[in-house]
């Protein structure tokens, strides 16, 4: 099958007859009205209108008839000037119901040079839209010839996402200097008396460079100089990067324009210089200054998102958080500046504050700044805080998810966060809320899992709030827990973790009787989070025991072959009621 001619047609007051009423149709006239055509729909009375077309029948964007289609429908809606033909024809109607009649709207218009385009028929048809990516003057559009469904959307999308941001604007520009160009030359060839020189011309389909596109221009030349600015600016057009053609500005047209001046009647000046200074458009062409939010997951390199591991290599500045792992902080190149936030009790607003001095310091001299979170920025990162902070001084942050430990951590220490028939929902809290105050408690459920961040260094007043009973009608003292009890049972399964996908990961199995009990004996390890629920019990146990502690991380065994995976040697101890001080086991 011989390839198809793609063309750019102006189509500003032509005639586009669409038959039919759906989705499609809608579609179709969208893109009329997009490139200035005249749309006129065949739709009969009883028709179902698809209701973005109701819309803009509505507003007198579309002319519909209500009749069925006719032959002389034809000839009848078009332009004076064309002898009322339209201009081109849309079938959309679909089913086989309909195949005679699109056969027949088909050969009539190709009988009568009518470009048609008929819906999932391309044997009837004698054109079709490619998928088009439209910025400005520039236009991309890739077709499939019918072959490839929706695989042209998705190379056009490709294609487009390698062009540079607003790259439309430039290309307006470049051809604003080429017409100036153009103009003055052909001034030049009116006033001169040797017309020896002939304006370059050129068109987006010639492939092939003529033998004097590279062809060196001396000052005896005249004839070449006189042509000398075009050729500049096509060379510039096949040989810039396209970051740097897109860093041109309007002052730039008019630098290009004046470092060409006549010098006199007879010549035209050649000047010693480029007509712009490359090394001012490479700096303008550089990446901008930029603020990065990102998360680095719950502690293992392995869970990093590529955004983010990429963000660690190429950022020029970065802040992190006190929490964020050591073999996390390892990625980052010796020559990148590393400042990590400088929190503890009671000054964790001043270590916020410089964080984001800092940042806002780096950003004012030109650096990519990454802040560097733990887990996920939005899940109690402050994210959601930082980012209106930055955007305020004119600093539109990008943000990059992490795999947040409130769901991974559990995970690793084999805890469902849902399972059939035992957890339905899941509920993140923190621990700890605004200026140390500490959050009210859930209401106990007996189908839920509760993670809690931030609550392990105040573990004993959260499990006494969660144990009482429910006061609601208590009013608030102050933010102090107790004051509104969960009503939680003593005996309900629970779960510290600790440094989540880490070497020295550690678990503590237990209960809410137990478990203030267990953290106290066997210490802290942060960062940590606390996990309740009957879900905590359905893959592992304590085996009776008032509590039972796991050591190390064992989630990647059998994925070593997988570069940058860690794997550690997992242990469990039982801790008996001799080592807990009781009496008993539970």
């Amino acid at each position: 099958m011989p390839s198809l001619l793609l063309t750019a047609h102006d189509c500003v007051g032509h005639v586009h007859l669409i038959i039919g009423s759906n989705s499609i149709a809608n579609a179709r006239c969208a893109k009329s009205l997009e490139v200035g055509a005249n749309p006129i729909i065949i739709a009969p009375q009883e028709a179902e209108v698809h209701y973005a077309l109701k819309d803009k029948i509505d507003a007198g964007y579309v002319t519909r008839s209500t009749a069925a289609f006719q032959d002389e429908d034809l000839t009848r809606w078009g332009r004076d000037e064309v002898d009322n033909i339209v201009d081109a024809v849309f079938v959309t109607l679909g089913g086989k119901e309909s195949l005679p009649t699109r056969t027949h709207i088909s050969h009539l218009c190709m009988r009568l040079r009518i470009p048609v385009n008929v819906l999932d028929s391309p044997n009837l048809c004698t054109f079709s839209l490619p998928s088009t990516h439209s910025d400005g003057p520039l236009q991309i559009g890739i077709t499939t010839s019918g072959k490839g469904c929706k695989l042209a959307t998705r190379i056009r999308r490709e294609i487009a996402s390698l062009l540079p941001p607003d790259f439309g604007s430039a290309v307006e520009r470049l051809g604003t200097i080429r017409r100036r160009i153009w103009e003055e030359d052909h001034r030049s060839y009116q006033t001169l008396e040797d017309h020896t020189a002939v304006p370059e011309n050129e068109d987006d389909d010639v492939a092939a460079q003529k033998p004097t596109f590279n062809q060196l221009v001396s000052e005896s030349d005249h004839a070449a100089a006189k042509t000398r600015r075009i050729r500049w600016l096509s060379q510039i057009c096949e040989y810039w990067p396209l970051r740097r053609l897109a860093s041109i500005t309007d002052a730039d047209i008019d630098t290009i324009l004046q470092s060409y001046n006549t010098m006199s009647s007879s010549t035209i000046a050649i000047p010693s210089a480029p007509p712009l200074d490359i090394s001012a458009l490479e700096i303008r062409a550089r990446p901008q200054p930029s603020i990065i939010l990102a998360g680095s997951g719950p502690g293992s390199p392995s869970l990093l998102t590529l955004a983010t591991h990429r963000a660690i290599l190429t950022a020029t500045v970065i802040l992190a958080d006190k929490l964020v792992p050591s073999a996390i902080l390892d990625l980052i190149p010796r020559r990148t500046p590393l400042h990590i936030a400088r929190k503890f009790p009671g000054n964790a607003e001043a270590a916020q504050n410089e964080l984001l001095t800092m940042g806002l310091e780096a950003l004012q001299n030109g650096h990519t700044v990454l802040r560097l979170k733990q887990g996920d920025p939005y899940i109690y990162g402050r994210g959601s805080e930082e980012f209106a902070w930055f955007e305020e001084r004119g600093y539109r942050p990008i943000v990059l998810p992490g795999i947040t430990s409130a769901l991974s951590a559990p995970l690793f220490a084999q805890v469902p966060a849902t399972s059939r028939g035992v957890s339905d929902q899941v509920l993140i809290c923190t621990g700890t809320g605004r200026k140390g105050k500490a959050p009210e408690p859930p209401v106990y459920n007996d189908s839920m899992t509760v993670v809690f961040l931030m609550a392990l260094h105040r573990i004993g007043e959260l499990v006494e709030s969660l144990v009482a009973h429910p006061a609601p009608s208590l009013p608030e003292n102050d933010g102090q827990i107790g004051v509104r009890g969960g009503g939680w049972p003593k005996d309900t399964p629970c779960a510290v973790v600790e440094r989540a996908s880490c070497s020295d990961q550690r678990v503590i199995r237990s209960t809410l009787q137990f478990v203030v009990q267990a953290v106290e004996a066997e210490g802290s390890r942060p960062p940590g989070l606390l996990v309740l629920g009957k879900a905590c019990e359905v893959l592992k146990g304590r085996g009776g025991a008032r509590w039972v502690v796991e050591e190390g991380f064992n989630g990647f065994d059998g994925l070593e072959g997988v570069v940058g995976l860690y794997s550690g040697e997992g242990n469990m101890r039982e801790m008996s009621t001799e080592r807990t001080g009781g009496a008993g086991n539970v």
